[in-house]
């Protein structure tokens, strides 16, 4: 991004979709577990140093459980779900904001019956996602309602 100033309009505000902005794939198949996401680069780079990113995931789908070195501001912009954040599992819905602190297991599931879309800024240098390793997934289901909540 450069100096020049960007805008970009809704398409369909009830789909969440923006000009010149491509919905790309959430992750490249078998990379890692999730079900039903899609991704837009919204902003990125330049003087911000972030990139903004709007995730949706179709109803009953999830995000990959992962964790990272660096943090999440994420905000529902429609739907409802649920996510994990830590030892958390938190309720959803449209206007909710969420912070991920670094190296935090997390993952977002929509709802049976609606996709949920959210915002996500992170920093543009960020380091990849870390999977759990078999341990680190059996200390997390030693918790009941973590176990009945993460897909892998």
């Amino acid at each position: 991004m450069t100096g020049n100033s960007i805008f970009r309009p809704a398409e369909e505000t009830a789909t969440c979709r923006w000009s010149e902005v491509p919905v790309l794939a959430y992750k490249e198949t078998d990379s890692a577990p999730f079900r039903e996401v899609t991704r837009q680069v919204l902003f990125e780079g330049g003087p911000l140093a972030c990139q903004l990113r709007y995730f949706e995931v179709a109803p009953g789908g999830h995000t990959t459980l992962e964790r990272h070195a660096h943090v999440h501001g994420v905000m529902v912009l429609r739907g409802h779900g649920h996510c994990l954040v830590g030892d958390r599992i938190l309720s959803l819905a449209t206007q909710d904001l969420v912070y991920i602190p670094a190296l935090i297991w997390h993952q977002f599931r929509a709802a049976a019956e609606v996709p949920l879309g959210f915002l996500c800024m992170v920093n543009t240098e960020r380091d990849r996602p870390e999977l759990p390793s078999p341990i680190e997934l059996a200390a997390l289901r030693a918790d009941p309602a973590i176990a009945a909540f993460i897909q892998t």
